[in-house]
């Protein structure tokens, strides 16, 4: 099974509790999101070997570490995923960036494939996909299902709020993918949203509210979301 991590640090903690709170607007939601985001990231890379180099300070020569030639890449998952990115480029800003899309169907709940772009070395990095929601685990198990497909050096999944039902699926589907979350809530409700949850993280972090449905054509390949501003 799955290594799931599951942080107590006080500053995650805290921030996630404005996070969470509904009267907290888009743009503090969305800067609170990069920082949990960076501070999990810590967490995350914490197993990324070391090699030894030689620097010489203003002082003395020395022996320093550096991490040993390991090639990272973010894949956020669309769109939510998206605010993750930019705090996890600023701790790595030479990994590379893919991006995959999928949104949920409101009718069965599972996840339909709509973008899919991968670094081309993606099989010599080591990806971590991001997203802020961990609901039913389906987007998850799809997302992380597409990567495997071009056979990357591993993966590891990184959520802020996170729903049992999620953590289960994900972790009896991929195994071999270890799950970090600064939270884990009490169950989904009805309508499979995490309770008690912060709401939809897309549209907290980007300040839309979204109407009418999501449309496909008959050969699948236009996608229409209706969408207001908040």
């Amino acid at each position: 099974m799955s290594k799931v991590t599951i942080f107590d640090h006080p500053l995650i903690q805290h921030k996630l509790s404005i996070l969470r709170d509904e009267n907290t607007g888009t743009k503090e939601f969305r800067e609170l999101i990069s920082e949990i985001a960076m501070l999990m990231c810590y967490e995350a890379t914490r197993d990324l070997p070391l090699e030894d180099v030689q620097i010489k300070t203003p002082m003395a020569p020395m022996t320093a570490k550096k991490i040993a030639g390991r090639k990272l890449a973010f894949v956020p998952i669309l769109r939510a995923g998206c605010g993750m990115l930019d705090a996890m480029l600023t701790m790595v800003p030479s990994a590379k960036v893919g991006h995959i899309g999928l949104y949920r169907d409101e009718e069965t709940h599972k996840p339909v494939e709509y973008y899919n772009k991968l670094p081309g070395d993606i099989e010599e990095r080591d990806v971590f996909v991001l997203d802020p929601m961990l609901a039913t685990g389906g987007s998850a198990v799809d997302a992380i299902q597409i990567i495997k497909r071009s056979h990357p050096r591993s993966i590891k999944f990184l959520c802020i709020i996170a729903a049992p039902e999620g953590i289960d699926v994900l972790s009896k589907a991929h195994p071999d993918v270890d799950l970090f979350c600064a939270a884990k809530d009490e169950c989904l409700n009805e309508n499979c949203y995490i309770l008690p949850g912060l709401g939809d993280a897309g549209d907290r972090i980007y300040g839309t509210d979204v109407v009418g449905e999501v449309t496909i054509d008959k050969r699948g390949s236009t996608v229409k979301l209706h969408s207001k501003i908040k």
